[in-house]
């Protein structure tokens, strides 16, 4: 019975309580543990994401109570995380890796089998005080009084006790050894042959449907939010619904783009567009629902060229300037917090979003748009006050720019890692005093949406990503 106690409460009691072992990973931070055991005679192991989801690795199928777990995230973005793309330093990073999670567990697993131990020796202690209880009431049970000499009913016991004990500790540390070893064991076998992420845990992608009829006579298109859509332009004549629900305008991006070719080029940009509402899902836009941009793009035929203008709007971005806008101290850790959810968050969707654009038929050129900024450091005019509020101040503005550095980080990182190009458009800014008699590429404060490019902005936007059109072959 108590062999029984120590397998069946002891261990699990052991995997539940033993702390779970931090580490620092490639510059993230994570824990190495065991996984809660269950009834089942094997499974998975487990990685859990902070803050999102637990998955189940398949892959490494483990017999016995001992199954890992890793924990790891939010995911931080450091000159560490780099390494692994290193081509130099990343083999040997991915080593140091791989020995730091292995000592991570050898040191839970040694840790825990102490535990398992003490549970042991306690559990036998606890056995054996019952076992003389019993021993002394069956003695003074005996008829007329007569038992054993007290000498050798303690000499019984604390043999009885000690055979317990040895018993007990010997199955305790065979289990332990033996549930290690198949942890460890389904673990190699799990990990052989796996080169990839998505090998060991699973791959998850849906692509949006192609959307409408097949779509001919264009030689390039634009996908993407406001900037591109153009708004505040002038109205596209003879628009679709989609044009007049999204608001497009005849100096639109993709209309520059192919004034400056010249090319016919596909407007599906629209207003407060993200990549999950307006990209790859439907958007609700003046009153009605205009498909999903990539959809509606997959029916578009022999395209040379793809442009994509998307990110602000994913974080969240007027949220954040509003705030700086309207307090006098908007560097709160707080909101720095939300900034970096919403920027994780949306490097998920965006490389959901270039594995569509990877995908494409005809595999058109892809160009990803940075997004631009709006307010050179030492800014300060009309657009940078707001009636009643505290406006912003060289601190706010070299805030705010940091932080659009950090998303234009991801949208190149995210083009590059496909072999896409990227148009990093260079407008004049808010407050900056223009040189050329053309007007300001950025409406201000006063015009009816801050922010957007005038059409001398969305002219020289296309002027950023004509440059990086690859040229048709010369005919001959």
């Amino acid at each position: 019975m108590l062999v029984l106690f120590c397998l069946g409460v002891g261990i699990p009691v052991t995997v539940a309580l033993t702390p779970a072992q931090d580490l620092e990973v490639f510059g993230q931070h994570i824990t190495v543990g065991a996984r809660p055991p269950d009834l089942s005679i094997a499974g998975p192991a487990r990685l859990v994401q902070v803050g999102n989801t637990a998955l189940d690795i398949d892959q490494m199928h483990v017999y016995g109570p001992l199954r890992p777990e890793l924990t790891m995230g939010p995911v931080q973005r450091n000159s560490a995380a780099a390494a692994v793309f290193d081509p130099v330093g990343g083999p040997q990073a991915q080593d140091d890796a791989i020995g730091a999670v292995t000592r991570g567990f050898l040191t839970w697993y040694v840790l825990g089998g102490l535990g398992l131990l003490a549970f042991t020796l306690a559990a036998a202690g606890g056995a054996a005080g019952i076992r003389t209880l019993v021993v002394l009431r069956r003695q003074s049970r005996t008829q007329g009084g007569e038992h054993e000499p007290l000498h050798e009913i303690f000499s019984y016991c604390v043999r009885a006790a000690r055979r317990m004990t040895v018993i007990a500790l010997v199955t305790a540390v065979l289990a332990w050894l033996v549930s290690g070893a198949l942890a460890v064991t389904g673990s190699v076998q799990g990990l052989r042959g796996v080169t990839s992420l998505a090998q060991l845990v699973g791959a998850y992608h849906l692509t949006p449907d192609a959307v409408g009829p097949p779509i001919t006579g264009f030689d390039g298109a634009v996908i993407g939010d406001s900037r591109a859509a153009r708004l505040g332009g002038p109205p596209v004549p003879d628009g679709t619904a989609d044009d007049v629900a999204c608001q497009r305008s005849t100096d639109s991006l993709a209309a520059e783009v192919g004034h400056l070719l010249p090319a016919r080029v596909l407007n599906l940009a629209c207003p407060s567009a993200t990549i999950t509402s307006g990209l790859r899902g439907p958007q609700d836009a003046g009153g009605r629902s205009v498909p999903a941009q990539v959809g509606v793009l997959k029916q578009a035929q022999d395209l040379r060229f793809v442009v994509v203008a998307i990110g602000p709007n994913d974080v969240g971005w007027i949220d954040f300037l509003r705030y700086c806008y309207g307090v006098p101290d908007c560097s709160d850790r707080l909101t720095q917090g939300e900034f970096d959810y919403r920027l994780a968050a949306f490097d998920r969707v965006y490389g959901d979003l270039l594995i569509d654009l990877n995908q494409l038929p005809g595999r058109p050129q892809v160009i990803i748009m940075t997004s631009y900024g709006a307010f050179p450091p030492d800014a300060d005019c009309a657009d940078t006050r707001a009636e009643g509020y505290p406006g912003l101040d060289p601190v706010k503005i070299e805030l705010l720019n940091d932080r659009n550095k950090q998303l234009n980080d991801v949208l190149t990182a995210g083009a590059q890692k496909y072999g896409f190009a990227v148009a990093d458009p260079q407008l004049s800014m808010l407050c900056e005093k223009g040189t050329d008699g053309l007007g300001p590429d950025l409406q201000g404060m006063a015009d009816p949406f801050p922010f957007h490019p005038t059409g001398i902005g969305s002219l020289r936007m296309a002027s950023s990503v004509v440059r990086k059109i690859v040229p048709l072959p010369a005919a001959g």
